[in-house]
């Protein structure tokens, strides 16, 4: 080392490279080239042959145990480089750039053991924004709170680090405590505010940093007024968005994507279409987040058309379907009843990650095929897959709706193996599993032996399984305690008051209504839309304002005859009224699914598959008529109720009758 002469120069020339020449044992210097840019050049006057490290071997491991970790580094102690701020420089940030923050951590305390960190405050900044965008925020915070000096990026590395990493209130918090100490925020400060601001869903910190954003004039800035858009829409308030969005001098496909997948979030499908279209008329194309939120507003209302058109759109854009956008994309289709189409989108994933298999694991079990989805779990713990706490409750759910009670016990004692807590959604799923196969007993002591408090859900599942079975007792001791627990849920009144209705008790029936009409709890009422030629047809019960309703009752009644003929007997338990048989018999045959299934035979193509969405659980009768219907118009029919598909073809239904 003593005949060693250290030179440190600068190039600039495209043609030219930097060389850093460092110790080849046992022969001679390397030699590390990389695009022109600063260098640094160690020679041995004696020593002729030199090896080739090129810049990605700048965080190449020590050589040895005893090195430092980085052989950067082993040379700097070595002294067979001298070190500038620029090196350290360039290796932080590359740690940042690949995301190695165990060799960021070694570059940290290297440099506090050295000159060069005592009152750099570039240095510093930049070790906390390699903390920060790695999610070490406990690190980032503090080397933040042992810096004697800070500047405006310091502030601004910490807080966008806290936004981008889920701690948006540490975000916030440290806002008031920057503006006190003098300091005045820039574009990026706002910007990670306000996304902060619209992940925590608070509205008056939004506004006062709004305010802050008029004062300081950075209303036009680019980037302020998209997260402005995004921190309303996030907020619930689509106006006051869309006034930012319109007042925004320019544009890019940011705060359109963030205005679309805020109604998409608020279940505004057709709002979010309308601004897609727009937003092509415009002239900005769309990027794979559009697509994503706008494939999940399809979703939310069943759009499967206007879904299929985007979808084509997507591929003549020529994207590809990553993770994020073919798992929204799956989801549209199962979601509108295609579960085959769902699966092609799933098997031509590139890469589908934890997210990719737990929508295909909703979809299957949301269409009730319960062997499927218990394949597929397994299929995705051979491969690697770690399974979350909603992969469980797919599986459960599958094996409720599905009859596979010792299935779904195994799988949630299979939870106790990968490290995942039961919550309140898994235990609503197995005492709903208990009380579907009858086992209402033994659906109470698990109740009664849970870890945690049974909530209003866990109770409202057994009093489902109640009225399923019967039994009354029982159901009015679960009503009991659902309804103590969560007096503003109808829920519970109505499935007691159904109880009740169906052992002919009109007087308890009576009270349990008066009792929701006195506590201003409203039920819900039952509604069923289908979608013909980018139309969505709304009906209730007893409709009597769609344009077509004369030509649309005239249907069902024809239809209904033919039914009746081939075995079809209306059930009158499932109008739960104080009226006579004849009556009960009229008023089902116009329940909202009825009249959206009439509506769709009159204006569908002969043979072509009908797709009806019921806001409520289907009732018993028309789910009898329906797989009737089936049959007689030789038509697939797929009905989407709040718990699940009903794929009904020649007669049968995807649920075995087991719904």
């Amino acid at each position: 080392m003593n005949n060693m002469r250290l030179r440190n120069s600068t190039l600039f020339n495209a043609a030219v490279f930097r060389r850093i020449l460092v110790p080849s044992h046992p022969f001679g210097f390397v030699t590390i080239h990389a695009p022109a840019a600063p260098f640094f050049e160690v020679e041995d006057e004696n020593a002729d042959s030199r090896c080739v490290i090129q810049d990605k071997d700048l965080l190449r491991k020590s050589q040895s145990e005893r090195g430092t970790g980085l052989y950067v580094l082993d040379l700097i102690q070595r002294g067979a480089l001298v070190p500038d701020y620029n090196l350290y420089s360039k290796l932080l940030k590359e740690c940042t750039r690949l995301g190695m923050v165990e060799q960021g951590r070694i570059v940290h305390a290297h440099l506090v053991d050295s000159r060069f960190l005592d009152d750099h405050l570039v240095l510093r900044n930049t070790i906390i924004n390699l903390y920060a965008k790695c999610g070490c925020l406990d690190d980032a915070r503090r080397l933040f709170d042992e810096m004697p000096t800070k500047d405006m990026v310091t502030w601004t590395a910490l807080i966008t680090g806290y936004s981008q990493n889920d701690r948006p209130r540490d975000a916030l918090l440290l806002f008031p405590q920057m503006f006190r100490l003098g300091f005045q925020p820039n574009h990026f400060t706002l910007s990670s505010l306000l996304k902060a601001s619209g992940l925590e869903h608070c509205l008056d910190p939004g506004t006062q940093i709004h305010a802050f954003c008029l004062k300081y004039g950075y209303q036009s800035n680019i980037y302020v007024g998209s997260a402005l858009v995004d921190m309303y829409t996030r907020c619930g308030r689509m106006d006051a968005a869309l006034l930012v969005f319109d007042g925004m001098p320019t544009k890019t496909e940011v705060p359109w994507n963030a205005l679309i997948s805020g109604h998409a979030r608020k279940g505004e499908g057709e709002h979010a279409l309308r601004l897609f279209w727009k937003m092509q008329r415009e002239n900005f194309q769309p990027t794979h987040f559009t697509y994503s939120s706008v494939f999940s507003a399809c979703a939310s209302i069943g759009a499967l058309e206007q879904g299929k058109w985007v979808h084509a759109h997507m591929i003549k854009s020529g994207l590809k379907l990553i993770a994020f956008i073919g798992n929204t994309l799956l989801d549209m289709y199962a979601k509108s009843g295609c579960i085959d189409d769902a699966k092609r989108v799933f098997d031509r994933l590139v890469k589908p990650d934890v997210v990719s298999w737990n929508t295909m694991l909703t979809g299957y079990a949301q269409h009730g095929l319960g062997r499927e989805t218990i394949n597929r779990f397994e299929q995705m713990l051979r491969i690697g897959v770690e399974p979350n706490e909603i992969s469980f409750l797919c599986v459960l759910t599958a094996c409720s709706h599905s009859g596979l009670l010792d299935e779904g016990l195994y799988y949630f004692e299979l939870m106790k193996k990968y490290m995942v807590e039961p919550d309140v959604p898994h235990y609503v799923t197995v005492v709903d599993l208990f009380g579907r196969v009858g086992l209402l007993d033994r659906a109470e002591r698990f109740i009664r032996e849970m870890p945690i408090e049974p909530t209003a859900a866990v109770w409202g599942a057994l009093l489902g399984a109640c009225r399923m079975h019967k039994n009354m007792e029982l159901g009015v001791y679960a009503a009991e305690r659902a309804v103590e627990l969560d007096p503003h849920d109808s829920g519970s009144r109505m499935l007691l008051s159904n109880i009740y209705a169906c052992a002919g008790r009109w007087s308890d029936v009576a009270k349990v209504r008066k009792l929701m009409k006195d506590s201003g709890v409203k039920k819900q009422p039952a509604c069923s839309w289908v979608e013909i030629e980018n139309a969505v047809h709304l009906f209730v019960a007893n409709d009597e304002t769609h344009p077509q309703i004369k030509e649309i009752h005239r249907k069902w009644e024809e239809i209904s005859e033919k039914i009746k003929e081939i075995g079809y007997v209306p059930d009158p338990s499932h109008v739960l009224l104080f009226v006579d048989q004849q009556e009960r018999e009229e008023k089902l045959q116009y329940h909202s699914e009825k009249l959206a299934l009439a509506f769709a035979l009159l204006n569908t193509p002969a043979g072509a598959p009908i797709r009806i969405k019921k806001n409520i659980r289907v009732c018993g009768d028309c789910h009898s008529a329906i797989k009737f219907v089936s049959m007689v118009a030789d038509r697939e029919i797929i009905l989407r109720d709040t718990n699940r598909f009903h794929r009904f073809r020649d007669g049968s239904c995807s649920c075995g009758d087991y719904w």
